[in-house]
């Protein structure tokens, strides 16, 4: 008897029947199936390795604890209820390959690109043998389970990025040995503030600080991001942020889980402008996943608002030693009563006019130059280190997706390439096959229309691997579509 009933049509189908393009989902899940990732990291990273790893994920610390333990110490709330249950058939979807071949048109998906949901976590693994050995089988055991379905979707390997040497090395094995196409990297690393490493080792753990491997880390990236263009592979990042700043609440999985991605996301962009990598390598891509596009729209402008006012052309507006002290006497003489007497005397008392919150810096050496690396004389040079070579993944009930097309928000008409990214295998998706109809109740609202729907289920998730590699797609159904962009 068969299980799947494939004669009730969907809401999905239909929608992609009416479109002229395919859909390609630039971040699905995969539900792990346990019995065969413990086969292979044993025969990966051999017996010992398997039982400490057994250990480790018997119970984190947070389980262990009391609820006064838990506040004491300010351990954040790990994540619990994250798969589908009730739905079966959506559960074994996510785990079975050939079962989700088998429902991409329901689901109104041509290809799909396939992330792991266990390298979320292990991918964070503070053990550098169980991050590398557990991440390693990962991606062995994902090649394995993709590979005949290669013309419908495509797996992602994780890579460790907690030292440069070590992803490059795993990238290596991923692209080079197990031929994947596609990977995604810890975009930030818990790392010791290193006073408190030194004088307090104890305490190390409670004094850190979030490395965005871009700005002041303690390791040089650059020949990560070198292997990467080396390599054909966009940049991935699945990264949240639960654990730093106001994530941190104990008891409440909501309270560190909303804008998590979207955080973590924002700390990576801003670093990968800022700390000069999008200038250094202008050819790699990046993409940023689960956190929407509307956190972007927010960052792009404020950069753009910053670079506009304190590029090296203007930034003197605000050199203190550039204040006209005699004037301010004046003024001060003629509107000041009640605050002075009389007019005041820079000569006599250079400090009268002190800002009582520091503002003669004049000896600061650093604020002028924080943009001369850039080469920002203007605010609109910001815009290609930014726009051309991020791309923003976006769920299906995001509301939000507009704001990244909207020319008339965003600084000098940028549009930022935000793409579909369905999340299927995980809470937020109910029910399968109502990603893609979701996801166009925004043209059917009138906040996209066709053509940026295009965009954002087709061509953005398409040139983010594409316009890295040529022949990300060769040999899948969508091959010929994406020839015609490219």
């Amino acid at each position: 008897m068969a299980v799947l009933d494939r004669t009730k049509a969907t809401r999905s189908l239909a929608v992609r029947e009416r479109l002229k393009h395919p859909v390609v989902d630039a971040d699905g899940h995969a539900i792990e199936f346990g019995p065969l990732y413990f086969e292979i990291l044993g025969q990966v990273a051999g017996r010992r390795v398997l039982e400490r790893f057994m250990k480790r994920i018997e119970a984190t610390g947070w389980e262990t604890m009391t609820p006064q333990e838990r506040l004491d110490r300010r351990v954040a709330r790990p994540s619990a209820w994250t798969l589908p249950t009730k739905n079966t058939l959506d559960r074994a979807t996510a785990m079975l390959p050939r079962l989700l071949r088998t429902r991409m048109d329901d689901f109104g998906l041509d290809f799909s690109i396939v992330y792991s949901t266990m390298a979320l976590g292990l991918i964070r693994e503070e053990d550098e043998e169980l991050r590398r050995a557990s991440l390693r089988a990962l991606n062995t055991m994902f090649a394995q389970m993709y590979r005949e379905h290669a013309d419908r979707m495509t797996p992602v390997a994780a890579i460790p990025a907690n030292t440069p040497q070590e992803a490059i090395e795993e990238l290596e094995h991923a692209v080079g040995t197990l031929k994947f196409k596609a990977v995604m990297i810890n975009s930030n690393v818990r790392r010791p503030i290193p006073i408190v490493a030194r004088t307090n080792p104890e305490l190390a753990r409670y004094g850190s600080w979030m490395d965005t491997l871009c700005m002041e880390s303690p390791y040089d990236y650059d020949p990560l991001w070198a292997k990467c263009v080396e390599l054909k592979v966009a940049v991935t990042a699945h990264s949240p942020s639960v654990g730093f700043g106001s994530r941190v609440v104990t008891n409440h999985y909501i309270h560190n889980h909303v804008g998590s991605f979207a955080a973590a996301g924002e700390a990576f962009a801003k670093a990968l402008v800022l700390g000069g990598v999008t200038k250094r390598f202008p050819t790699l891509n990046f993409a940023f996943l689960e956190g929407g596009v509307a956190w972007a729209s927010e960052l792009y402008a404020g950069l753009v608002g910053h670079c506009g006012k304190r590029n090296p052309t203007v930034i003197e507006n605000y050199d203190p030693r550039n204040i006209d002290l005699e004037l301010l006497a004046d003024l001060f003489a003629e509107y000041g009563q009640g605050m002075v007497e009389g007019r005041p005397d820079p000569k006599r008392d250079p400090d009268i006019f002190r800002w009582p919150g520091g503002w003669l810096q004049a000896e600061d050496t650093l604020i002028a130059h924080e943009l001369e690396a850039l080469g920002i004389k203007s605010a609109e040079d910001l815009r290609e280190l930014f726009e051309p070579r991020f791309y923003f993944g976006c769920e299906a009930d995001d509301p939000l997706v507009s704001v990244g097309f909207d020319r008339r928000l965003n600084p000098f008409g940028a549009r930022l390439k935000a793409m579909f990214s369905s999340d299927i295998g995980h809470w937020d998706v109910p029910d399968m096959t109502e990603v893609l109809a979701e996801a166009y109740e925004l043209v059917e609202r009138g906040l996209l229309d066709e053509a940026d729907f295009e965009e954002f289920t087709f061509r953005n998730p398409a040139m983010l691997h594409a316009g890295m590699n040529p022949d990300f797609f060769k040999g899948t159904i969508v091959e010929h579509e994406v020839a015609k962009l490219l």
